[in-house]
């Protein structure tokens, strides 16, 4: 913490008294930064352990900022450190309010709500991809359906290498199940590929605590290019994205198959975390398992 706040005050120039950690997340920490006087500055420090994350970060959301209508946090900064151990350094705008999870004063508040968020996301899903489909730093020109055939044989390759403790022989079995079924899941596709937050979790969307109003989307994920469908993925399973998830197919519907095929995604990012952040979900895991097979031959 000392050296973080050292590395601070050198880059700022200008004193920071102390940093508080905030939210830590798998693979950062978000730390809020106090001057001399012991007011907090108009910006957080993102600590990042895994090099090269930071600079993906900013550059989606800078993506973010410039195609959308919803408001990002700004990036003032990026500190590249040499000290031991090795990390990077983002700094972004300080951004107020609670996270969506914390429910509206009236339900009315909340349908409004519901709708600006609709509208934000929105006007991401409308910046086409051209044919390019993938995370922040590789993207390539193919489909969706063998693009994701690619992503899920590496997790599983990875899975098969590092033999997780976490995954049980059943796991094993229902990952290999829905591996072998993916043809069949992604039959008929056809979606483009459109620009995604990637990681909308109810965390990530941050409201005014007093009106209820939209304030902003963080913390965005690391794909760049895919189908709405996987934009929505992370609503399900709670009554409160639920409902935003029904609210935001009545503007702009999916392809039916993604009742399934939202399962398959949760299924697979919950292997993905696990493997490069060793965070795993149990409950979530088994809710998209549990509902993926009556799909699965």
């Amino acid at each position: 913490m000392e050296q973080l706040r050292n590395e601070l005050a050198l880059v700022l120039g200008e004193t920071v008294s102390r940093v508080e950690c905030i939210k830590r997340q798998p693979d950062a920490c978000l730390y809020t930064l106090y001057d001399d006087n012991g007011y907090s500055l108009p910006m957080v420090a993102k600590y990042f352990r895994i090099k090269g994350i930071a600079a993906q970060e900013a550059h989606k959301l800078s993506l973010l900022a410039r195609e959308g209508q919803v408001r990002v946090p700004a990036i003032y900064g990026l500190v590249i450190s040499q000290q031991t151990p090795l990390h990077e350094v983002l700094l972004i705008e300080r951004m107020g309010g609670v996270s969506v999870e914390a429910p509206s004063r009236t339900y009315t508040r909340w349908q409004q709500l519901q709708q600006q968020i609709v509208e934000g996301l929105l006007s991401w899903h409308k910046t086409d991809s051209r044919g390019l489909v993938g995370t922040v730093d590789s993207t390539q020109r193919n489909t969706w359906p063998a693009w994701y055939k690619q992503r899920v044989e590496v997790i599983w390759a990875t899975l098969s290498y590092l033999k997780p403790p976490q995954l049980t022989q059943e796991d094993r079995q229902i990952l290999y199940r829905s591996r072998e079924n993916l043809a069949a899941l992604f039959h008929g596709f056809d979606d483009p590929c459109v620009l995604v937050h990637g990681n909308l979790a109810l965390s990530s969307i941050l409201k005014d605590a007093r009106g209820d109003q939209l304030l902003a989307l963080v913390s965005p994920g690391n794909v760049l290019w895919a189908p709405r469908e996987f934009d929505l993925h992370p609503l399900c399973g709670s009554t409160t994205g639920e409902e935003l998830l029904a609210c935001y197919l009545q503007r702009a519907p999916v392809a039916e198959e993604f009742v399934a095929r939202r399962w398959l995604y949760i299924l697979w990012e919950e292997m993905q975390r696990l493997i490069f952040t060793a965070q795993f979900d149990r409950q979530r895991f088994d809710i998209a398992a549990t509902s993926l097979l009556p799909w699965l031959r």
